[in-house]
């Protein structure tokens, strides 16, 4: 906490000059606008002045130079007529903010170099989604096309404890083509899953091999699922697992969430406690998280000291300078500090290899662990290639205290979430915007999913395979998926924070 703080107050230091007394709209050029016009311009100024200060790219967006507005950016304030006009565009906030980003197509077909950057006009419901706060029956499933007329269809992936889903046997592999009586399509499933209601009726089926082609088949019932907030603990499966001569660590981390920092710990004291000979971590459906709790988890797998670097950041052109190395420099941790109190982290040092499962829906600060951990000990990927995000953000308020909540302008709740940072291993690695690519690929396949935890489950089978030398599950894994799972969309992807890392 003491590093992110010192960060914010150098920061505050370095840009609370740029805070005018023009900023504040009475009179002059804006005395003529209404009261919601008025809160508009604030908003934009919020918007423009906070991707000008961070935004990672910001030397690359000419709408964002300092001399974009002459004479100087000291002059970009509510008396500077240039600047009023600009702001007061026709553009809602969320499109001011897009407009900004960097869209270079140097790397990216679709035409943007950031794809992450993202903009909020409810900063509590961020704040509650990075405490792992998520409004759902307690079922998380993947979405895919199916047919030839845009169905789509979804497959539960996993079921929260103690959750409605939970409570009416809603299972892994359970499927559903229908939602409250209407087919999924690829034009309604947004509005159809998520949205504000409390309860929806889906269908139950499974896929079954028919005539040999895996094939949707009705269970011929609907179930009612309630939805609430739900506090989700990533910490989903920790378990040892004894074969042969080793005793195996299973681990499913869902989301780097500091809230269950301490629960991530209890996980790897049982590890310690059982003298684990191997480790297997699985991250397939971990979108990212907390920079700080990615740091926790790589300091319990290689238990290193302090003194070692475990990733450096890179922020833009304008704010590297004002940095000290120790600012900008992760290194493990000996101990996690919750409110004030110290908890010695369980380490298990001594590993010299760890067996990670991933998919494409692998991003951000698992990437960061992945990366991270390479110079230190061999890292077995298994599984898909990861999503492709080494930058780093931070949430930026509507506020003369250096954006954050101090005195935060009360007319609205904008809030951004810019990438302000690119982050590179203890050698300097870091490029892996197309993904990091497995040492062993496996493609998930809905027509044989598996039980998670369990030895069979195809990417955990593979794991103890590499392990033991032993197959598991007594039979060689098919060359190609009967049924990949290749997904439109998944009950994370409208989350805040579902492909982030952030400090």
């Amino acid at each position: 906490m003491r590093k992110i703080l010192s960060i914010t107050l150098l920061i505050f230091s370095v840009f609370s000059c740029k805070k005018d007394i023009d900023d504040t709209p009475n009179g002059g050029l804006i005395s003529q606008l209404t009261p919601e016009q008025q809160v508009d311009l604030q908003i934009k100024n919020f918007i423009w002045k906070g991707l000008n200060s961070y935004y990672l790219w910001q030397a690359d967006v000419p709408n964002l130079a300092d001399t974009r507005f002459a004479p100087s950016l000291a002059q970009t304030n509510f008396s500077n007529k240039e600047y009023v006009d600009f702001l007061r565009g026709s553009q809602a906030p969320d499109d001011f903010f897009h407009s900004l980003l960097n869209k270079s197509s140097k790397f990216y077909k679709e035409g943007y170099i950031d794809r992450f950057s993202f903009i909020t006009n409810d900063y509590l419901a961020l704040e509650q989604s990075f405490a792992g706060v998520v409004y759902s029956s307690g079922m998380d499933f993947a979405l895919s096309r199916y047919g030839s007329q845009g169905g789509v269809f979804g497959v539960v992936r996993y079921v929260l404890p103690d959750t409605d889903a939970a409570q009416k046997g809603i299972k892994r592999g359970d499927v559903f083509i229908q939602v409250d009586g209407q087919a999924l399509t690829v034009n309604n499933y947004r509005q159809l899953l998520f949205n504000d209601k409390t309860s929806m009726v889906i269908d139950i089926n499974r896929i079954q091999m028919v005539n040999n082609q895996p094939t949707i088949v009705s269970e011929n019932r609907t179930v009612t699922m309630e939805k609430k907030s739900i506090k989700e603990n990533p910490v989903h499966i920790s378990k040892v697992i004894e074969k042969g001569n080793h005793k195996v660590g299973y681990l499913m981390y869902n989301s780097f969430v500091a809230d269950f920092d301490l629960q991530l710990n209890e996980a790897f004291a049982v590890f310690k406690s059982e003298g684990i000979t191997d480790l297997v971590l699985d991250l397939r459906y971990n979108g990212g998280g907390r920079v700080s709790s990615a740091v926790y988890l790589a300091s319990m797998i290689t238990g290193l000291s302090k003194e070692n670097v475990f990733a450096r950041e890179r922020w833009n052109d304008k704010l590297q300078p004002a940095f000290k190395d120790s600012d900008i420099t992760n290194y493990f941790a000996d101990k996690i500090i919750k409110e004030g109190v110290s908890y010695p982290i369980n380490s298990l040092s001594g590993l010299s290899r760890i067996y990670i499962l991933t998919t494409n829906r692998t991003a951000s600060a698992s990437e960061l662990v992945i990366n991270g951990l390479k110079p230190y000990m061999s890292v077995i990927q298994i599984g898909g290639t990861t999503t492709g995000k080494n930058q780093g953000s931070i949430t930026l308020y509507d506020s003369p205290a250096g954006y954050n909540k101090k005195d935060i302008n009360p007319n609205h709740k904008w809030a951004m979430q810019p990438l302000v940072l690119k982050i590179v291993n203890k050698d300097g690695k870091g490029d892996y915007t197309n993904g990091i690519t497995p040492d062993y690929i496996i493609e998930e396949d809905w027509a044989n999913f598996g039980e998670l935890g369990q030895e069979t489950e195809p990417f955990l089978a593979k794991a103890l395979e590499l392990i033991t030398g032993i197959n598991v599950s007594g039979k060689s894994m098919p060359t190609q998926p009967l049924m990949p799972a290749k997904p439109l969309a998944d009950s994370k992807t409208y989350n805040f924070g579902a492909n982030e890392m952030y400090k």
